[in-house]
């Protein structure tokens, strides 16, 4: 049979048991699956002596369900070296609870061909945390709490910086609340942006040596990646405050921060704090919250489920199915000793050994469920929640993956990563052609801020459509990791259909606290990328840099067509440098300071921007440096919307329209109202009569868009 009937069948049996959910049985009561041959079960009052044959324990207790998944996996492992006929379908149902595993579940070569489904009606939950349990309630310097002994943490040996209390992520205990503080100055201010700094000096008033500040993190953002710094000593008279570790740049005046973990901040309903010395967890409850039934579970692993294939062996994981699971409450922190070697040694009296955060997008924080050599495997209304890193990782060697309809949601970093920074010269080594479609990626970057929701590296032939990515400091979808125009495999991805709102700023309000950012990130040479019928919009950056659609270093070879983006801060699209991009059919509306920027001066072409219609009531038409003519713009409609606007005062640049198209630029572009339907109320359907009709406009359907 040929793999794609296989995958046909596949799909064709997930949607049976998808349909089965509504059908099934509830926690309880008795399944409507009958034991098989085939199946396995796992439940929560299981028990690894028996059979695992059954879906529930025998009212005498003689028989039943597995207790745990790696049972179950030695069970289907042996099964299959028993068989005599070729390597059947064999099932793992997992019944609904929470199973805290004491190290992560591992899938090999050996399991290719398994489905591990949720018991129908069911909601099984892989925890890589550990609940927190006999809880009292103590009053602390006059504040009503809430306390439970830890002896594990005591002496700083289990030292987490995440809890979920109830099932919601608790807010560490934070300076200010709510909010940011700003650097003020710099004593070792350096010329040299990439060396990092182990100190500043604060506002007045700001930070204080409080009792706990040794126990606290400071945050502190600048340009496009933000710094966790253990705090060594405060110094109210001088108004400095010094670090264990560096910050990944060197820092600026402005720069935003906030401080977490010291006992002393310990001031609001759902906060919390660890005195790792003691052992002792504090919780301020929320209203409502009832001491004997609190849920709390603080994370131990920072990984719960790990395909390990061994794709340079030709060893790889292959059609495993897994649906209907949870994964949650894990956590990554760096390790002792830690540096990413990207960076200048810090200038400083007594410099920092250890840097504190990545260069980029977070990059080394990894996903929940990592794969390495896994093909065509299937992750099916999965919900990847409450973590405290990435959600999924499909790392070395994965390859024709499909995640579908699946959420993650309450992230401590981003959602999905895919592919490697790194460039392997064999192709059973290299991630390619997987597919993220009908999935909700949302409230991300917890901890590690500039985080994204989806990121693709040195991977080709990836999809990703109809997903709905939302509530990130940093970028909703970044592809590439080559900066300039060397060796680059981000190729022929496909971004169709995505809904990517809320980036910069969240939904909430809070932010923008980083730089130089976009709906969409591009980097190097992508020939066949293309970036069609999306939207975007509510983009925002810090200082610079909140764009929809970003053309970063070397971006190249890309089609961006008939996307709707609008309300950014900084322009709906931006090429910092690159060749032979196409951008056409495109609706750019309402950015703040500029609609279209572009920057680097080059002796090519550098992009194609026809049929486009800009429509704008602030800011500039261009921004950047547009003098050197290396770009084709033509055919475009371009209405300044401010009652004040007069079509023949139109502003290209330092240029008048006149002066512009005397440099062959627009020549057949018009100015003029496109008649939107209602572009206050965000809606850009062009109306009959529209004036782009007759440029070649051709009208954009977002009825499918998203999820």
């Amino acid at each position: 049979m040929s793999a794609k009937h296989l995958w046909s069948g596949s799909l064709s049996l997930l949607s049976l048991l998808l349909a089965t959910h509504c059908l099934g049985a509830q926690p309880g009561n008795p399944s409507p699956l009958r034991p098989s041959p085939d199946f396995f079960f796992v439940a929560t009052d299981g028990n690894d002596q028996w059979s695992g044959r059954l879906p529930s324990p025998k009212p005498d207790g003689t028989d039943g369900p597995y207790a745990t998944l790696g049972r179950a996996l030695k069970a289907t492992r042996a099964l299959n070296q028993q068989s005599a006929t070729p390597k059947r379908r064999l099932t793992i149902w997992v019944r609904g609870g929470s199973y805290f595993l004491d190290q992560p579940l591992v899938l090999e070569p050996e399991d290719s061909g398994l489905l591990l489904a949720c018991h129908p009606g069911e909601t099984p939950i892989l925890s890589g945390g550990r609940p927190v349990t006999d809880w009292r309630e103590i009053t602390l310097d006059g504040k009503k709490l809430w306390a439970a002994d830890v002896p594990a943490a005591r002496g700083g040996k289990w030292l987490f910086h995440e809890l979920w209390v109830n099932g919601r992520r608790a807010v560490r205990a934070r300076h200010p609340d709510k909010g940011y503080l700003a650097v003020a100055e710099l004593p070792d201010k350096t010329s040299n942006w990439s060396a990092g700094q182990s100190r500043f000096r604060f506002r007045e008033g700001d930070l204080k040596a409080w009792n706990t500040v040794t126990n606290a993190e400071v945050v502190v953002m600048t340009k496009w990646v933000e710094s966790r710094l253990p705090v060594l000593a405060v110094d109210e008279k001088e108004r400095l405050v010094c670090f264990a570790k560096r910050s990944v740049f060197a820092l600026e005046p402005g720069d935003l921060y906030y401080a977490e973990g010291a006992l002393d901040f310990l001031d609001q309903p759902g906060q919390w704090c660890l005195d790792s010395a003691a052992g002792t967890l504090y919780y301020w409850p929320r209203p409502g919250e009832i001491l004997d039934q609190v849920q709390a579970v603080a994370p131990v692993l920072a990984q719960v489920l790990r395909f390990e294939g061994r794709p340079q062996a030709g060893q790889l994981i292959e059609n495993i199915t897994l649906t209907g699971l949870t994964f949650s409450h894990t956590e990554w922190c760096f390790p002792h000793g830690f540096s990413t070697g990207e960076h200048a040694p810090v200038i400083d009296p007594a410099p920092a050994a250890e840097v504190g955060g990545f260069g980029q997008a977070d990059i080394g924080v990894p996903g929940a469920v990592w794969g390495q050599g896994a093909r065509r495997c299937v992750f099916q209304m999965c919900a990847f929640s409450n973590l405290g890193d990435y959600g999924l990782e499909l790392a070395r060697g994965c390859s024709e993956n499909r995640v579908l309809r699946c959420e993650f949601a309450g992230l401590g970093a981003g959602g999905i990563k895919i592919g490697e920074t790194a460039i392997r010269p064999n192709p059973a080594d290299q991630s390619r052609a997987n597919e993220i479609s009908y999935c909700r990626i949302h409230d991300g970057a917890q901890m590690f801020h500039s985080a994204i929701g989806i990121w693709i590296g040195q991977s080709p032939d990836n999809r990703l459509t109809h997903n709905l990515i939302h509530d990130f400091y940093y970028t909703g979808i970044s592809i590439g990791w080559t900066w300039g125009y060397g060796d680059a495999r981000a190729a022929n991805n496909s971004v169709q259909f995505n809904h990517v709102h809320h980036i910069g700023v969240k939904s909430d309000g809070d932010g923008p606290i980083l730089s130089d950012m976009g709906g969409i990130y591009t980097l190097g040479k992508q020939p066949g990328t293309t970036i069609r019928n999306n939207l975007w919009h509510d983009i925002a950056g810090l200082r610079y840099g909140g764009w929809g659609i970003y053309f970063d270093e070397g971006s190249s070879g890309i089609l961006a067509e008939s996307n709707v983006v609008y309300r950014t801060t900084h322009g709906g699209f931006h090429q910092h440098y690159g060749e032979t991009n196409l951008l056409r059919n495109n609706i750019f509306a309402f950015a703040r300071d500029q609609q279209l920027q572009r920057s680097r001066l080059e002796d090519h072409p550098s992009f194609s921007f026809q049929t486009n219609i800009v429509y704008f009531d602030s800011g500039d038409l261009l921004g950047g440096n547009w003098s050197d003519d290396h770009y084709l713009i033509d055919w475009n409609l371009y209405f300044d919307a401010r009652p004040s606007a007069q079509p023949d005062s139109l502003r290209m640049g330092p240029c008048s329209l006149e002066q512009w198209r005397q440099h062959n630029h627009d020549r057949n572009s018009i100015v003029a109202d496109p008649l939107f339907a209602a572009p206050e109320k965000n809606d850009f359907h062009l109306q009959p009569g529209s004036p782009a009709f007759k440029l070649g406009f051709h009208p954009i359907d977002l009825s499918h868009v998203g999820p």
